[in-house]
């Protein structure tokens, strides 16, 4: 059985930096892909940032381009979102998601494991 546990978020103010973790128990994903996406009250869940495990590639949206960054260590089965600079419109409930299969995808259809999701709220 493949579990993700998401921990990090919180309360921050606006210019903050803020470091999410993910832990995948389960599964090595040394082969798979592990994304980041955050979702708010009524919208839908929004893509954020993917890292191919094998190769270390990555792709971001827009929205977080210089400012997030993706990382993973491999021997320990951990994904990292490290935050800067903040914003309000960052906030969120922020779910890490496990890809068995290698590869860039953006879309929730190409995952197949999800954590239960870390709330990360932005004030001004």
């Amino acid at each position: 059985q493949v579990q993700l546990v998401e921990s990090g978020g919180g309360l921050v103010q606006s210019g903050v930096s803020l470091r999410l973790s993910c832990a995948v128990s389960g599964r090595t994903f040394s082969s798979g892909a592990m994304g980041w996406f955050r979702q708010t009250p009524g919208k839908e869940r929004e893509f954020i940032a993917v890292i191919n495990c094998s190769d270390g590639n990555t792709y971001y949206a827009d929205s977080v381009k210089g400012r997030f960054t993706i990382s993973g260590d491999n021997a320990k089965n951990v994904m990292f979102l490290q935050m800067n600079s903040l914003k309000p419109e960052d906030t969120a409930v922020y779910y890490c998601a496990f890809r068995l299969r290698g590869g860039i995808r953006t879309t929730i259809r190409g995952y197949d494991y999800w954590g239960q999701g870390t709330q990360v709220t932005v004030s001004s």
